[in-house]
């Protein structure tokens, strides 16, 4: 049995809003499992039932074999990283972190033992006696995180942790974040609506949409091995393809058919960008021009207008040299195992 289990979770709020809808997932110990998808799919509310900030209407929430749903809030031993930090500006670092060990009757001495280690791990041990109004964004959110683990907690839960951060903090303590749990091996379960930061720091992904569960995987599943159009979307960048005769003629180069009102995709970075004309072996060729050229530093993004419409072609390490200009003719070349077929249901044909 795994360690975490939901069991056909729905929640309802009033007469019509279901905002979870049969959901049913399993997270194993030490595991860092994301709840991914858009504003009002469902993750934050299944997070909250988790905790015991709401109960669900119907469905079984398990914890190493108990029912959690029979446990208080306050007795289900679970850490909680919140969005905006919830630290208590009147209390200093270290105060803020042992707030959770005084309801539990922890010793003077105990608390220290454990909230010094605490702060050192978030590396905040020489900020002990500070207050957080006098602290960044960053370190407050790393107060959040301390307090949440000196209770040893046998679950924890981050809905959002980040979203108030600049871009290159959010990588900096993402990172952090990641090499904590695995330091301390515990299951957690971590909101958020930032497919790169999903796929960077999960063990599995869990990605939601309307209530419901579209897919769950490894990174590598989720994006490389879409299960639904949805997923395929939401998780990076997709190129689609306009139905034709050029597309019938396409797929009969690659050897690939589907039903009729299947829709065809591919990402960006499977398509190969090559001078008009060039040889295509083991792939098939289609002639374009150049409509916009995107610089990005590690990679640029080239959008080309061809006989089954407007692609972005991702260009790995352009470099100065391969800038290319608007109206310029081109080849894009399509491996044969690069597209894409999703059914009038926006489930995947033969993923």
């Amino acid at each position: 049995m795994s360690y975490l289990t939901v069991n056909n979770a729905t929640k309802q709020f009033g007469e019509s809003f279901m905002a979870l809808n049969g959901v049913s997932i399993a997270v194993e110990r030490g595991e860092f499992f994301t709840l991914l998808g858009p504003s009002g799919c469902g993750k934050t509310t299944l997070l909250r039932a988790i905790a015991g900030f709401n109960d669900l209407t119907s469905g079984e929430i398990t914890l190493a074999g108990s029912n959690l749903r029979a446990v208080p809030p306050h007795q289900r031993d679970i850490g909680m990283v919140f969005q905006d930090y919830a630290v208590f500006p009147h209390l200093s670092v270290f105060d803020n972190v042992a707030f959770g060990l005084k309801p539990r009757k922890v010793s003077a001495a105990d608390i220290k033992a454990r909230v010094i280690p605490a702060l050192d791990s978030v590396r905040l041990g020489d900020m002990a006696q500070r207050l957080p109004a006098a602290m960044s964004g960053g370190q407050q959110q790393r107060i959040g995180l301390a307090r949440a683990m000196v209770i040893n907690p046998r679950l924890l839960l981050m809905d959002e942790p980040l979203s108030n951060l600049d871009a290159k903090l959010r990588i900096e303590l993402r990172e952090e974040i990641r090499d904590m749990q695995q330091q301390i091996d515990i299951a957690t379960i971590y909101v958020t609506h930032d497919q790169e930061e999903a796929l960077a720091i999960s063990d599995r992904i869990c990605v939601m949409n309307s209530g419901r569960i579209e897919q769950v995987g490894t990174p590598q599943q989720i994006y490389g091995d879409p299960q639904t159009r949805f997923v395929a979307e939401f998780v990076g960048t997709l190129n689609t393809f306009q139905p034709g005769p050029a597309l019938d003629a396409l797929l009969g180069q690659l050897g690939l058919s589907a039903p009729p009102d299947a829709s065809w995709a591919v990402r960006p970075e499977r398509l190969v960008l090559a001078a008009a004309g060039s040889p295509n072996e083991g792939a098939a060729a289609l002639n374009g021009t150049v409509t916009k050229y995107t610089y990005l530093g590690r990679e640029a993004h080239v959008q080309v207008e061809t006989p089954v419409g407007s692609l972005v072609v991702q260009v790995a390490n352009p470099g100065m040299a391969a800038t290319r200009q608007a109206g310029e003719a081109v080849s894009v070349l399509v491996p044969r195992d690069a597209p894409m077929a999703f059914g009038a249901d926006g489930a995947r044909i033969g993923g």
